[in-house]
């Protein structure tokens, strides 16, 4: 990977606790960094107590730090994610066939001890609240909505203080931002972004979001502040969608993925990779 100092454009003079310094950056014809969590049948969809959660097409299993499988269950789809509170499980699946959803499968409502079915939901994307409770997002034809109260909000959830949300509308022009949902379908509405279908973000020891927004990553702490802490690669907004992208941490190194598309070839695309090093905030 070769070393550039002209690649990303840093703050010399950030306004937010958090900086970065680019360490290096390449760029080669390559796939772009598509997300396949739960995709590998080896790894497991979600852990806690010694517990791993495994799927495969057709299947869930549970399986003890013995190795021991607890229990199997049958599903229709192909699971892609779970998420544990108190005694139950929250499953999403991919379906095997094409639906007016796409191919969105059931959310499956499991009892942990046994595998039993307590309800089937529809559902994109979900996340664990305390006292066994859960987030559960769909998207699609209008319908932008997380279940358990009613928000019209939509994307990568932060579970934390509070409940926080990276918006996703894939929608030109994008009116998503980075927002917190209050009781009662009330959202509280933070910095706007440029990307509608950003990656998954990063969430830092104390709370702050790390987001790559349209080539430019940015940290939101947990007032909602937004901060500007490198333009690596800014995109416009109506060429947003094209990229792929993806971020991912290694103690105090960030690496940011940019995948742009090549004109008139579907792939490979030119993929772009950042080295980050965090800098915290001064004491």
């Amino acid at each position: 990977m070769a070393r550039s100092e002209q690649s990303g454009r840093t703050s010399r003079e950030p306004t937010g606790p958090w900086r970065v310094s680019v360490e290096e950056y390449g760029r080669q014809p390559g796939l772009p960094p598509y997300d396949r969590r739960g995709f590998a049948d080896d790894r497991p969809l979600a852990s806690r107590d010694g517990l791993s959660i495994h799927g495969r097409a057709g299947s869930l299993s549970c399986v003890d730090a013995a190795g021991t499988t607890r229990w199997t269950h049958d599903c229709a789809g192909r699971p892609n994610a779970a998420h544990i509170s108190g005694g139950r499980l929250l499953v999403t699946t991919d379906s095997p066939e094409y639906t007016p959803w796409g191919n969105l499968g059931p959310a499956l409502l499991l009892d942990l001890a046994d595998g039993a079915r307590i309800t089937e939901l529809r559902g994109e994307r979900g996340a664990a609240l305390p006292g066994g409770r859960f987030l559960l997002g769909l998207e699609g034809y209008d319908f932008y909505d997380t279940v358990l109260d009613s928000w019209r909000s939509y994307g990568h959830y932060v579970i934390g203080t509070g409940i926080r949300v990276v918006e996703t509308d894939r929608r030109i022009p994008t009116g998503s931002r980075v927002v917190r949902l209050l009781p009662g379908g009330v959202i509280e509405r933070g910095p706007a972004l440029n990307d509608p279908t950003g990656p998954r973000p990063l969430v830092l020891d104390d709370g702050t979001i790390l987001a790559l927004d349209a080539g430019v990553l940015r940290a939101v702490d947990r007032r909602l502040g937004g901060t500007v802490l490198a333009e690596l690669l800014p995109i416009a907004p109506d060429r947003a969608s094209g990229h792929i992208c993806a971020l991912s941490r290694e103690g105090e190194r960030v690496t940011a993925v940019i995948a742009e598309p090549l004109p008139g070839h579907p792939t490979p695309h030119a993929v772009h990779t950042w080295t980050l090093r965090l800098h915290p905030p001064r004491t």
